[in-house]
């Protein structure tokens, strides 16, 4: 902006001044003028616009300052300044971590086009479907990186194939290696038996013979073991593991939504909600950010109260939350303390429960608010998974989750036999998880099947 106002000013000035002062002018407009195109001209205002309407920026005032902006906007502001000046190499830390669907396909569209290369840290596992061509793979267990051409699905495909080719081979190898080692037990045996059984001189030789065979045979399996050859048994690196206790039953409505509006005084985010969560559902809210998911989620558990309309939970509802800012958790407490809050458990039990969240040895004591975002987040399902519920209402609860921990995740959700309303952008995870969808569009909360049925709604709504 202060370029493009710089060549206007001059402009103006060119239209009244004269002599000297005109060369002058000129000069400076021309020096002006090949700056901003450089950075753009005209159409880089347009590009800026695109850019921060498509991470969902869109009426952002780009001359206030950020201090004020949330976290999620920083972020996105970053990324967005980031996108513009297209360099040659972009890295891509995270880059999804505090963006809505329409703003993760919008990044999608544009690497799609993006000429320069991109090296991108994510666990989003559409988005790697989507975007890239290779997979760099750290192993955790070896330290090393590898490269795996295609993308997501084809890199968890080959990865899948290896290890059972890996397994086989292992196993192959460990028959082979026993049936020499039950081989030269026999031959020992029988050698022992003959000597001891005969003294005559043919038999004694041929237990000899044996003797020295199982020798051959014993130094032979030991190379075999020495040799860098040898197939080390297959090891998958830790994730969460994650069980619920089996739910009481609730009553078939749920939650019941009766022309609910939400937001804050003199905001509302969301205006005559009308919808039935039943038992044994798993739906996905969705909308954008700002939309209004966290707080119709707040006004669910009692947190915040509806500015209109009535929310009614079902007969013998027992209700789980999960939140993305983790209030449930005392800062100065620790892991073990906050289990033992929930969950009758003694030391040994809940030193074992917390060992299916990656919390071992001394890691159950360190203070809460020591721990990173992510160890608290699997503190926070902990807790919920130790304090039994048949309602889960889960707020961004794979966010800092890696991919091995949210497949955990998910099949634990799978099992789970009660119902469950959970704000999430992965796609992957609505995919296989979701039974249907509550999408916040304009302050309407509407139902749909899936993400292909949400995506036919929102284009025929937008014709």
């Amino acid at each position: 902006h202060a370029a493009e106002q710089q060549v206007e000013t001059l402009a103006r000035e060119m239209a009244t001044a004269e002599g000297d002062e005109l060369q002058r002018v000129m000069a400076a407009y021309a020096e002006a003028l090949t700056r901003f195109e450089a950075a753009g001209g005209y159409g880089g205002a347009h590009e800026i616009e695109a850019v921060l309407a498509g991470l969902g920026l869109e009426g952002l005032d780009l001359s206030g300052p950020v201090d004020i902006l949330s976290g999620g906007q920083k972020t996105r502001l970053g990324l967005a300044r980031l996108l513009l000046a297209r360099p040659q190499i972009l890295l891509l830390d995270e880059p999804t971590n505090h963006l809505d669907i329409e703003a993760l396909e919008w990044l999608e569209g544009f690497l799609g086009t993006y000429r320069g290369a991109a090296l991108i840290v994510s666990h989003d596992r559409t988005f790697l479907d989507r975007t890239v061509q290779t997979i760099l793979a750290l192993d955790p267990l070896t330290h090393t990186l590898r490269a795996y051409p295609g993308n997501y699905t084809a890199y968890a495909e080959a990865v899948e194939q290896e290890l059972a080719t890996q397994w086989a081979t292992y196993k192959d190898q460990q028959e082979r290696m026993a049936r020499m080692e039950r081989d030269i037990r026999g031959l020992a045996t029988h050698a022992r038996r003959i000597e001891h059984e005969t003294v005559h001189f043919h038999y004694r030789k041929i237990a000899k013979d044996l003797a020295r065979r199982s020798v051959v045979q014993r130094r032979r399996l030991e190379r075999m073991r020495d040799s860098e050859d040898i197939v080390e048994k297959p090891q998958r690196s830790w994730a969460m593991k994650l069980a619920f206790e089996g739910a009481s039953a609730s009553g078939n409505d749920v939650i019941v939504l009766e022309d609910v509006a939400v937001g804050y005084e003199g905001k509302r985010l969301i205006a005559g909600a009308n919808q039935v969560l039943r038992q044994g559902e798993r739906v996905a809210l969705v909308g954008p950010n700002g939309s209004g998911k966290t707080t119709l989620l707040r006004a669910i558990v009692g947190q915040v109260q509806p500015l209109a309309g009535r929310i009614r939970l079902g007969a013998n509802v027992q209700m789980g939350y999960y939140s993305q800012e983790q209030e449930g958790l005392d800062e100065a407490s620790n892991a073990f303390e906050e289990i033992r809050r929930v969950a009758a458990m003694g030391e040994s039990d809940a030193r074992s429960f917390l060992h299916y969240f990656l919390f071992s040895g001394d890691d159950v004591f360190v203070p809460v608010g020591s721990l990173s975002y992510g160890e608290r987040a699997r503190l926070a399902l902990a807790k919920l998974v130790a304090g039994g519920c048949n309602l889960l209402l889960l707020d961004e609860p794979i966010n800092h989750l890696d991919i091995p921990s949210r497949e955990q995740f998910e099949q634990g959700l799978a099992a789970f036999e009660g119902t469950v309303l959970v704000v999430v952008h992965d796609r992957y995870f609505i995919q296989r998880f979701a039974t249907g969808l509550w999408s916040l569009e304009g302050g309407a909360l509407r139902r749909y099947i899936d993400l292909d049925d949400l995506h036919r709604g929102q284009a025929a709504a937008a014709r």
